[in-house]
């Protein structure tokens, strides 16, 4: 019984862990499930399949029970504590996401706006080559005309988070990533029909899911749905035409570098000001 859902009931909910569909999620979508999971009563469900592997079993209430205990709401945007020794708190869902599984907008780094093409050519912070960068670069090696700034984190105004919501919000740092790969255990699983995976905190057990939503090079988006790849805001200063990212598959995850024009998703992160 607690393995079984119809297919009208598995459909991906508009507020995370709305079972009854009223628009939030409260204590009475505990009790939905529980009617449904005990005495087979689906009457006032809505969206019983909250974890989205396709049933509707214990799993589901102890998803809701997470967005109850961790899940909070401020300036139109949800966000996860993971109990992370940094206080950081992790957006649900992607920059230009509409539901945590939705790929979002794609940017290149230090840049604020999706595009078409994403080059060199097309990269604000170059003249067209790693080897002419004009902002943020640790190297005249690298510089337009020898340029350097010895910036290694992206400037509030150039930062996708903060750009698309505000000043509480930024990218994530090197520092942050690895704090999230180093306190989470995480497996790769497939939500509402979208492959990504699940950061579970070893700290107090909340959830976050990132999607493989893949990276675009050119005009072309490359390996979705085989791949995730999200920007840090934290340049690589050995060589700065590159920025620190992590990034996952089916059999990996780890951080590393990209070329700075490619366009990779971002997923939002806050500390809270005490």
């Amino acid at each position: 019984m607690f393995a079984v859902c119809g297919a009208a009931m598995a459909q991906s909910p508009a507020v995370s862990g709305d079972v009854d569909g009223d628009g939030e999620c409260t204590t009475s979508d505990v009790t939905v499930l529980y009617n449904y999971l005990l005495y087979d009563d689906g009457s006032a469900m809505v969206a019983g399949d909250q974890d989205g592997d396709g049933y509707i079993t214990v799993g589901d209430v102890t998803w809701v029970y997470n967005v109850l205990l961790y899940v909070s709401h401020d300036d139109g945007h949800d966000y996860i504590d993971l109990g992370l020794p940094s206080g950081t708190q992790w957006a649900t869902m992607n920059v230009g996401a509409s539901s945590p599984e939705d790929y979002g907008d794609y940017f290149a780094w230090g840049e604020t706006s999706p595009k078409d093409v994403y080059d060199l050519s097309t990269y604000k912070w170059c003249n067209g080559d790693y080897y002419q960068l004009t902002k943020y670069c640790t190297s005249g090696d690298y510089g337009y005309n020898g340029f350097t700034d010895g910036k290694t984190e992206l400037d509030p105004e150039d930062d996708a988070a903060t750009a698309a919501w505000g000043a509480e919000w930024r990218m994530p740092s090197k520092d942050q990533m690895e704090e999230l790969y180093n306190n989470c255990t995480s497996e790769w699983t497939t939500r509402n029909g979208v492959n990504g995976r699940l950061f579970t905190s070893n700290i107090n057990g909340a959830s976050l899911f990132l999607p493989a939503a893949g990276y675009r090079g050119t005009s072309s988006l490359y390996e979705a749905g085989t791949l995730g790849d999200y920007w840090s805001r934290t340049l690589d200063s050995s060589y700065p035409g590159y920025a620190y990212d992590l990034y996952f598959s089916l059999g990996n995850v780890d951080w590393g570098i990209l070329g700075r024009d490619y366009g990779q998703s971002v997923r939002a992160v806050r500390v809270p000001q005490n």
